[in-house]
C-alpha cells in the first residue's frame, strides 16, 4: 500500500512538473511572437517618388505632366498615399520609428509623405540632403520623435572622389539614441546595373570600402561594442564581392571566414528569395547588415536573424504579365502606368531588449 501510494505521489509529482513546464514554455513563445518590438526600422525603394515641378539642375523630365511618363498632381497624390498604406501595413497600424528611402526626388517630396496623408497623426523628423546624382533621387531617412532621439548625421562619399564627378548617391550615417543605446544607421543606394553585371562595378566597390571604413572608425572607438544597422537597395546580391568586404568576410584555405558585420539577408528563411523582380528571377538587392555586438550585446537593444524579413503582403504583389508567378506590384512597368506600389518590396528589422 505504501510503494502504490508512493508511486502514485511520484506520478502527481510528474504530471505538476509537466504541467508547470509547459505553461512556462507557452509563455515564453508567447513572450517571443507575441512581444512588440521595441524598435521597427525599415528600408524601402520608394520608385521614383518624384513631385511634378521641374528642376532645372537635374535630369527629372520623364516626370512631368509634359513628360514620357505624364506623371502628374493625381498619380503624384496616388503614390504619396500608396506608400503611407505601405509603411502603415508595415508597422501593424503604428508606423515603424524609423523608415528610410532611397529614389526620392527632394525633401519636399519627404514632407507631403508626412504631412499630406495619415503620417501626419505623429511628430516626425526628416533627415535629408540632396545628393549628386543625376536623377536627383537621394537617400533619406524619417523617424519618430518621441521614440527615438537623432544624435547627429551626415552624408559621405568616397575620399576619392570629388564633387564633380561623383554622380550618384551618397551615403547617409545618421546616429540615435534609443532607450540607452545609441545605434548608427548607414542607408545606401549604391549605383545599377543597367548595362551589365560589370557595370559601375568600379563605383560600387568605392562605396563598399567607404562604409567599411566607417564601420571600422566606428569599432575602434567603441572597442567592438558598436551598434550599427546597415541598409539599402546595394544593386548586388549578398554574395557580391562589394557586400562581403563590408561585412569584413575573407577568404581562407578552408573557405569564407565570416567577419563582424552580419548579413541578415543572406540566406534569410522566406517564400521570397528577393525583394526585386528582373526577368522572372529574385534578386536580393535590398538588405540589412548588422554589426555582431547588435546580436550579442547582453544588455540593451539586439537583434536576431529572425527579426528581419521581407515585407511582403499579397496586396504588393501583382501576377507577372510575362514570367510565372508573382512580381511586386509597380508604380510603372516600362512606361505604362500601373498605379502601384514600388518596384522593390521593403525590408525590416525588429529590435528587442535584453
Amino acid at each position: 500500500m505504501h510503494a502504490g501510494t508512493d508511486g502514485l505521489t511520484h506520478f502527481k509529482i510528474w504530471i505538476y512538473r509537466t504541467f508547470i513546464t509547459a505553461v512556462l514554455t507557452i509563455l515564453q513563445l508567447d513572450a517571443f511572437f507575441g512581444q512588440e518590438p521595441i524598435l521597427r526600422f525599415m528600408f524601402y525603394n520608394t520608385e521614383n517618388l518624384f513631385d511634378i515641378y521641374d528642376d532645372t539642375l537635374t535630369n527629372d523630365e520623364e516626370f512631368l505632366p509634359s513628360g514620357l511618363r505624364r506623371w502628374n498632381f493625381s498619380r503624384y497624390s496616388g503614390k504619396l498615399n500608396s506608400l503611407y498604406k505601405v509603411i502603415t501595413a508595415a508597422g501593424e497600424w503604428t508606423p515603424p520609428a524609423l523608415v528610410s528611402f532611397c529614389e526620392v526626388e527632394n525633401r519636399r517630396v519627404v514632407e507631403d509623405l508626412i504631412n499630406k496623408t495619415p503620417l501626419s497623426r505623429f511628430d516626425w523628423g526628416i533627415i535629408h540632403e540632396d545628393s549628386p546624382d543625376e536623377r536627383g533621387i537621394d537617400v533619406c531617412m524619417i523617424y519618430r520623435k518621441q521614440v527615438i532621439h537623432l544624435l547627429g548625421y551626415n552624408y559621405r562619399i568616397p575620399s576619392k572622389a570629388d564633387t564633380v564627378n561623383f554622380s550618384t548617391r551618397s551615403v547617409l550615417h545618421a546616429w540615435f539614441r534609443a532607450d540607452t543605446d545609441t545605434l548608427h544607421f548607414l542607408v545606401n543606394h549604391w549605383p545599377s546595373r543597367r548595362g551589365g553585371v560589370l557595370a559601375n562595378e568600379e563605383l560600387r566597390l568605392s562605396l563598399s570600402q567607404m562604409v567599411r571604413e566607417i564601420v571600422d572608425s566606428l569599432q575602434r572607438e567603441a572597442d567592438s561594442r558598436v551598434k550599427i544597422i546597415i541598409a539599402g537597395d546595394f544593386n548586388c546580391n549578398p554574395d557580391d564581392r562589394a557586400i562581403k568586404l563590408i561585412c569584413g568576410m575573407t577568404e581562407t584555405s578552408s573557405g569564407l571566414v565570416s567577419g563582424n558585420i552580419i548579413n541578415l539577408a543572406a540566406d534569410h528563411s522566406s517564400s521570397f528569395k528577393g525583394t526585386y523582380r528582373y526577368n522572372g528571377i529574385w534578386e536580393m538587392f535590398d538588405q540589412i547588415m548588422v554589426s555582431e555586438w547588435l546580436l550579442k550585446s547582453p544588455n540593451g537593444l539586439y537583434t536576431s536573424k529572425p527579426m528581419f524579413r521581407i515585407f511582403s503582403p499579397d496586396f504588393l504583389l501583382v501576377k507577372d504579365p510575362s514570367f510565372p508567378g508573382y512580381s511586386p506590384f509597380s508604380t510603372y512597368r516600362g512606361y505604362r502606368y500601373r498605379g502601384g506600389f514600388s518596384d522593390h518590396l521593403p525590408v525590416l528589422l525588429d529590435l528587442q531588449k535584453r
